[in-house]
């Protein structure tokens, strides 16, 4: 079988949809080459926002359309919560956030006998995390673990609780054993990711949390590195940054969930922090990770925020001074809270408050840049085109340096200068 498959998406619909490479590779399928009508198209969908609903349905239908005669395989957050909208766009294998074996065991079949199925669960019924290979696919220098999944934060404007169900952790003992298998076969970095993984082993017996699996992770790990996906800032604490850091493994990048720098606003999102205590981990991190990358997510023009809470926002994000931003409007998301709220704002008033975060969050990653040349950063190296090799520091800047057969190596380099957004340097 000749397939197609796509993501969209977080890095655990990421780490999901390479399970589901894997699989397909294990059973002898092979993905069809450019200019190739794919036997069965795949598409893990997002549904985290009504914009990326509306992603998951356009590159449902360009996918369809340019493999006429093809199975379409539809699985994820979007088709979990729209199972009829994926129907009426041809899917005739349609799988919600679960069960991807099963999934591509349908999609196998649909191939052979062409019989579709639709299968979705209740998310709140699931109590056990969903075993998937974990890794990447082959050459890839660098792998993901999902340690969780699920979330009960329940904020105003998410979708996710309702399509992931609550909370799953895989037992510290069963990540350590990945990851020392994972550090076998010559991964040099290894992601942790999930939905939510600050709540990671609250579920479990004893409650480890997640300190614990990164240190359990790290004492099997070899020469890996690692790496932390998303982070809610209620889980950074003194201990706990005393205790990751004391493993000698973490890399010194970190992602927090900001989302607004105005403590109204949080209220609203029914976020489990204020702008204090966001501020508190922050500098908690940079206490223990000197020099550390953080970045975030933030969200502008959610309902009822006025100028003085973005004037509030773009202070806060200025003080906090990010690496790096990940900066979207506020999308309206039909079943959440948020949806209902009143003092909508208008498209564009929205993008024009992301606009002039955007300003400053491009000046922010700019001076981070900038502080980095004169430094020498471990660099991941993992491309190598046209005499160069480039890669990725621990704090998560591409770096290249000049080079061949460096691919897979974690070197130092001195970093001499910059290029556009990338850092310049030399081998030490």
């Amino acid at each position: 079988m000749r397939y197609i498959i796509t993501t969209l998406g977080c890095k655990v619909n990421q780490y999901e949809t390479q399970a589901m490479e894997t699989m397909l590779s294990q059973h002898g399928h092979s993905p069809a080459v450019a200019g190739e009508i794919a036997d069965a198209v795949i598409i893990n969908t997002c549904a985290v926002t009504a914009e990326s609903g509306r992603k998951s349905r356009q590159t449902i239908r360009r996918l369809r359309d340019e493999n006429p005669g093809a199975v379409l395989g539809v699985c994820g957050c979007y088709s979990q919560i729209s199972p009829e909208e994926a129907r009426k766009l041809g899917a005739s294998v349609i799988f919600g956030a679960a069960d991807r074996g099963a999934f591509i065991t349908a999609v196998e079949k649909a191939v052979s006998d062409g019989q579709g199925e639709e299968r979705l669960d209740e998310p709140f019924k699931r109590r056990c995390l969903e075993r998937l290979p974990a890794g990447a696919l082959s050459g890839r220098t660098r792998a993901m673990l999902k340690i969780q999944d699920g979330c009960v934060n329940f904020c105003t404007y998410c979708i996710i609780p309702y399509t992931r169900g609550r909370l799953r952790s895989l037992p510290v003992e069963e990540a350590a054993a990945e990851a020392r298998r994972l550090s076998g076969e010559g991964y040099k970095e290894l992601v942790l990711t999930g939905i939510e993984v600050a709540s990671y082993g609250a579920d479990l017996p004893g409650k480890p949390g997640l300190a614990s699996v990164i240190e359990a992770v790290a004492a099997e790990c070899g020469d890996m590195r690692l790496r932390l996906g998303s982070l809610e800032p209620t889980v950074i604490s003194e201990d706990f940054c005393r205790r990751i850091s004391a493993t000698g493994k973490l890399c010194r990048h970190f992602h927090l969930s900001l989302q607004s720098g105005c403590d109204r606003t949080l209220k609203n999102m029914n976020r489990k922090y204020d702008t204090a205590r966001f501020y508190e981990a922050v500098c908690l991190l940079r206490k223990y990770f000197p020099g550390c990358a953080i970045a975030c997510d933030l969200i502008t023009g959610f309902p009822g925020e006025t100028e003085q809470d973005q004037r509030e926002t773009l202070e806060f994000i200025r003080r906090c001074a990010f690496s790096a931003m990940h900066i979207f409007p506020y999308s309206r998301r039909p079943g959440t809270p948020a949806d209902s709220m009143p003092m909508q704002l208008t498209q564009a008033v929205k993008s024009a408050r992301a606009h002039e975060a955007g300003l400053i969050a491009d000046e922010l990653h700019r001076a981070f840049l900038q502080s980095s040349v004169g430094l020498t950063l471990p660099v991941l190296f993992e491309h190598e085109e046209d005499g160069r090799c480039s890669g990725h520091s621990d704090t998560y800047l591409t770096v290249s340096v000049p080079g061949e057969g460096l691919r897979g190596k974690v070197l130092p380099v001195r970093i001499t200068g910059l290029e556009g957004d990338e850092l310049v340097g030399e081998i030490v």
